[in-house]
């Protein structure tokens, strides 16, 4: 038996790996509480596979002044991005790139008082927290990372032959953030787990300038990007048009060499990758300023294991869908352009039914899993968990992107009748989005909630009362765990989980690179006119854009559980 006492400020969880514990945990938990509270490094020897977790209690100074650092940043960067967007005269774009080159400045420098005073600091970090910063998602963080630091060359490039007419801030904003994209990568990769006890306060103040440098980035992307994509059709006035002699001035302004044009379009393919790392970076520095101040201590603990022989029809149906998509989005990309308005009809047809049945596809496979969920009794998970809480709060806001624009384009297609056949699908493909979104966000959170599946031999259970015997427990668990072959029901999760993967990637990628049927099918611009349609659209679709990759890295974390 494992013998402790509920200490103040003090949580004891039971780890994945022993679900059997947990009542004993909580049973145990009433006992009354010492005259003199043991230390966390006495309460981890009276247990062997038990985290202890303490919440220091944070000064109030240091959250307030966080989060007025936070929301001034983001409000400032938010109207001047917003101004040199749409008001190019009194704020250009120099102004925002000038506020930007001085965040990032100004975050680099923390950075690296971070890394060569405060970590190496005695009991500094003593403490990682083993949730964070997992090794696919600083993988993806470096990823976006290589991609965004090409689109910053490409964007060198570019501005290079624009110096002779132009400003040269437009060069020094995309060197600057390239200086950046490394020393983040770099510090989040070695930092990200860190629970810091020292400095707490700058600490704090340090990762709210980071947070909010990376969201005013995103932003700024998010809008060139949008603006760049957007076209209004019925008044034939390219709106990239207006941000292209923004960028670079007047018309008398020309590049003073030949390959202007070609690194301009090339570094438009790769806003995608850089809105993407942007958020990746937000997210895995948010989970450290939580865990300022957190102390964690880490026993043996399950480990996850990566496995592809015990699937094969979600990979492969994913993969044809992936393929099939490509082929769709290529041809809409090629036709929408033309003049031609039955060629520009057609490859919107074929875009609606792709989407359609990939969605379609997406929602049976969901209710499959949701329905394996329901029969399948596993316990859910107790332990206080930053990383889950924040992966399943930003699953659920980025959707609503999506929902948006679901409703807006229902609610527009019902009231002028729904005819013709491109309404229609129209219609259609907003209403099975809404369901796919909704069971597939309750699939993932059931996934993410849920104990580990561990398949525990009868005489092994026996033995997790004494806690002498705990590390062998664990040893024939994981033996038996392995040799055992997997249930029907892990085999079904893991082909769900492995076809809404490959679903949801091709759904990003089609809307990330220019698939703008909002705007190419005239609808919605007509009922709620186009400046309207254009804020619901370029508000709700990055956010769209970014649930789809959030749910991919989500996925993959129910498929390790599973």
């Amino acid at each position: 038996m494992i013998f402790c006492r509920k200490m103040p400020n003090v949580v004891m969880t039971a780890h994945p790996s022993n679900g059997g514990t947990v009542t004993q945990v909580d049973s145990i938990q009433h006992l009354p509480s010492p005259p003199h509270p043991p230390t966390v490094d006495g309460a981890s020897e009276s247990g062997h596979d038990v985290e202890v977790v303490k919440e220091r209690t944070p000064q109030g100074g240091e959250w307030l002044l966080s989060g007025i650092i936070c929301i001034n940043i983001l409000m400032l960067g938010c109207a001047l991005v917003s101004s040199s967007a749409f008001n190019v005269v009194a704020i250009t774009p120099v102004h925002r790139q000038i506020f930007l080159i001085t965040l990032l400045v100004l975050t680099m420098l923390w950075m690296l008082f971070y890394m060569v005073v405060t970590s190496r600091k005695d009991r500094a970090v003593l403490f990682k927290d083993r949730h964070a910063g997992p090794v696919w998602l600083k993988a993806g963080l470096v990823l976006f990372g290589l991609l965004s630091f090409l689109m910053d060359i490409f964007k060198i490039a570019t501005y290079v032959g624009y110096l002779h007419c132009d400003s040269p801030v437009k060069v020094a904003y995309p060197i600057v953030q390239a200086v950046f994209l490394f020393f983040q990568t770099y510090f989040l990769w070695f930092h990200s787990r860190d629970c810091v006890q020292l400095h707490t306060s700058l600490t704090r103040c340090g990762l709210t300038l980071t947070l909010s440098t990376n969201l005013v980035v995103w932003m700024a992307a998010v809008t060139e990007e949008s603006i760049h994509q957007t076209e209004i059709t019925h008044l034939n006035i390219s709106v990239s048009h207006k941000l292209y002699r923004a960028n670079y001035g007047a018309k008398k302004c020309t590049c003073s060499h030949m390959a202007c044009e070609t690194f301009k379009e090339a570094f438009y393919y790769l806003y995608p990758f850089n809105i993407e790392y942007s958020l990746f970076a937000s997210a895995m520095t948010y989970i450290m300023w939580k865990n300022v101040g957190r102390i964690v201590e880490h026993h043996k603990h399950y480990k996850f294991n990566f496995y592809v022989k015990d699937v094969f029809v979600g990979p492969v149906a994913g993969l044809l869908l992936v393929v099939a998509g490509l082929v769709t989005f290529v041809l809409y990309k090629i036709n929408i352009l033309k003049e031609d308005k039955d060629k520009r009809n057609k490859a919107l047809l074929i875009h609606f039914i792709m989407n359609i049945v990939i969605v379609s596809l997406m929602s049976l496979s969901t209710m499959i899993g949701c329905i394996i969920y329901r029969l399948d009794r596993r316990e859910y998970v107790s332990d206080k968990n930053p990383t889950r809480s924040l992966d399943v709060g930003l699953l659920v806001a980025s959707s609503l992107g999506q929902f948006i624009i679901s409703y807006f384009s229902l609610v527009a297609t019902v009231a002028t009748g729904a005819q013709g056949y491109l309404n229609v699908l129209n219609l259609a493909w907003a209403v099975v989005l809404v369901v796919e979104i909704g069971l597939q966000n309750y699939f993932i959170i059931e996934g993410l909630h849920r104990e580990p599946i561990n398949v525990m031999p009868a005489n092994a259970r026996a033995f997790q009362d004494h806690a002498e015997m705990a590390n062998d427990v664990e040893g024939q668990i994981s033996r038996y765990s392995i040799s055992k072959k997997p249930s029907w029901k892990r085999r079904v999760l893991r082909e769900v989980c492995a076809f809404l993967l490959l679903a949801n990637i091709i759904l990003w990628i089609m809307p990330a690179f220019g698939a703008r049927p909002q705007f190419d099918h005239s609808a919605e611009i007509y009922f709620y006119n186009y400046t309207m349609w254009n804020a619901i659209v370029n508000i709700g679709l990055p956010f769209g854009i970014f649930y789809r990759m959030h749910a991919v890295a989500s996925l993959f974390e129910v498929y390790l559980r599973d």
